[in-house]
């Protein structure tokens, strides 16, 4: 059986929807020809910033470990037979449920890697893993020519809900009247970025004041053009926080790329710049990320405090109410202001303002508060990863993975008003088994779509699908510079791909 059917399997077997697997007994011992293994880094092919993939205990009998063995069980290790040394860091997280995420960032690219995966100098499963190369670090400006061998190879699905509903009202579009337009209708008051994709390269102009947040999105696009070769496309995205495009399908409308969505507006959601930051800089510069989060979920259920749980910033009206609710029933709702920005003449009756704390210990509790800010609060994603029940405000806000969300099975809905949070609160505490399933869930769900192949699988389609729609030729327009790739002198590589797709792959692109 291939590493890739063994991964699907897994995947269908440890969903919480599906029946239950046998649970091993207290003090039950691993086995280390009987625990599982699976996931996108033990292919060489799936390229991401950090490559990831899970263990799953299990013991001589076959079932389950589903608490902790010790975060010292597996140990991992990365080797290239034809060098003497590997530029590659490791980190096996405990996710404290039996199981564990191990990840490691390439600093090189290697012709191949053998992955060892050791329990007491045992190998484990179907260990050493041989990646036949190349195999491309990060920073490797080797895009796969196909985009249809990359989606097979990154096991993306053949649609996201949200993209499919995004791009419904845009039955065509035009580069060149977008090009006049949206500058005309958006650019004095706006901050947008102006974005061509030719031949595989990146080209940007922009618009507005405050333009600063257009690293993100030039890291996204370098980073997907170094691994497939995108269809040439034109497009604007809107760097501020609140979507722009307010007419009605029956009107004119223009296509805008944001990364947050409303109910009375037409933006083209994607994530959100905070989420595909942590997964281009997991393992770098950010310390919170969808894997992190996962080893850092708080004491076991039955020892985490039985309390609602908020910190932020005051962004909202609905956050004052939230602080004073807090105040007025202490022992059910623990929330307090970092900082003050846009109330500050209401400081003195909403603070004092607490000390920041670490987003790890927000799981010290049970009941996590999820509030909207300026838009969608941008945390939801972390949240539903850790070991802790969301209670959602009901918004109309949204970031690209909201429509596959559901009341009672994912969160705890609340009311947008915060009028029925005490009732909500008292129902967890009432419905702890309940709570738990909800909790688990939303767990899965976060672990099997919020993951970094899920966010770049979702850049792409939409990407793919948008490219699509285009009437008139995307071109490089006056006043765009290019957007160069970052060079790697210390640990080039060289792709084993050609430097540009066929012709006949282009024209099915479009």
């Amino acid at each position: 059986m291939t590493v890739a059917l063994c991964w699907c399997l897994l995947l269908f077997c440890l969903d919480v929807s599906r029946p239950e697997l046998p649970v091993a007994q207290a003090g039950s011992v691993p086995s280390a020809g009987k625990t599982l293994v699976w996931g996108p880094g033990l292919e060489a092919n799936i390229v991401l910033p950090a490559r990831f993939f899970y263990i799953q205990t299990v013991d001589g009998s076959g079932r389950n470990l589903t608490t902790s063995p010790g975060e010292k069980t597996f140990e991992v290790k990365i080797v290239s037979p034809v060098e003497q040394f590997t530029r590659i860091w490791i980190q096996v997280l405990d996710r404290q449920d039996g199981s564990f995420l191990v990840r490691y960032r390439m600093y090189a690219s290697y012709s191949e890697l053998h992955i060892h995966i050791m329990l007491k100098n045992k190998h484990v499963a179907k260990s050493p893993y041989v990646l036949e190369g190349p195999v491309y670090h990060e920073g490797c400006n080797c895009p796969q020519p196909s985009g249809a061998t990359w989606e097979e190879h990154m096991k993306c699905p053949q649609s996201f809900p949200q993209i499919d509903k995004d791009l419904s009202v845009f039955p065509s579009v035009d580069p060149d009247r977008n090009a006049q337009e949206i500058p005309q209708r958006f650019g004095q008051r706006q901050s947008l970025c102006h974005y061509t994709i030719k031949d595989n390269k990146i080209y940007v102009k922009t618009f507005g004041e405050h333009v600063g947040f257009r690293i993100f999105m030039d890291a996204i696009l370098l980073s997907l053009t170094r691994k497939v070769w995108l269809p040439d496309m034109e497009f604007f995205v809107n760097l501020g926080d609140w979507p722009l495009e307010k007419r009605k399908p029956t009107e004119k409308i223009h296509p805008i790329f944001s990364w947050c969505g409303s109910n009375n507006t037409r933006d083209i959601v994607m994530p959100t710049y905070d989420l595909t930051e942590s997964v281009l800089e997991t393992m770098g510069r950010v310390s919170l990320d969808m894997m992190s989060v996962q080893a850092n979920t708080g004491p076991p259920w039955p020892l985490k405090n039985a309390t609602a749980f908020w910190r932020g910033r005051d962004s909202r009206q609905e956050r004052l109410e939230l602080v004073k609710l807090s105040r007025a029933h202490p022992e059910m709702i623990d929330a307090a202001f970092t900082n003050f920005f846009f109330f500050k003449h209401d400081e003195s009756l909403y603070g004092p303002l607490v000390k920041h704390v670490s987003f790890f210990d927000f799981f010290k509790y049970k009941y996590q508060i999820n509030i909207d800010g300026t838009v969608a609060a941008y945390r939801l994603p972390y949240l539903l990863a850790g070991d802790s029940v969301v209670l959602k405000q009901d918004s109309g806000y949204y970031e690209h993975f909201y429509d596959e969300l559901q009341p009672w099975e994912h969160y705890i809905p609340i009311r947008a008003d915060l009028g029925d949070l005490l009732e909500k609160i008292q129902w967890a505490r009432d419905h702890d088994d309940q709570v738990r399933k909800i909790t688990q869930t939303a767990q899965q769900f976060a672990r099997n779509h919020l993951m970094g192949d899920s966010i770049f699988c979702y850049h792409y389609k939409l990407f793919q699908k948008y490219a699509k729609l285009q009437v008139t030729e995307p071109r490089v327009r006056k006043g765009m510079e290019l957007v160069d790739q970052p060079t790697d002198d210390l640990f080039p590589c060289s792709s084993l791909t050609p430097s540009r797709p066929p012709l006949i792959q282009i024209l099915t692109q479009h």
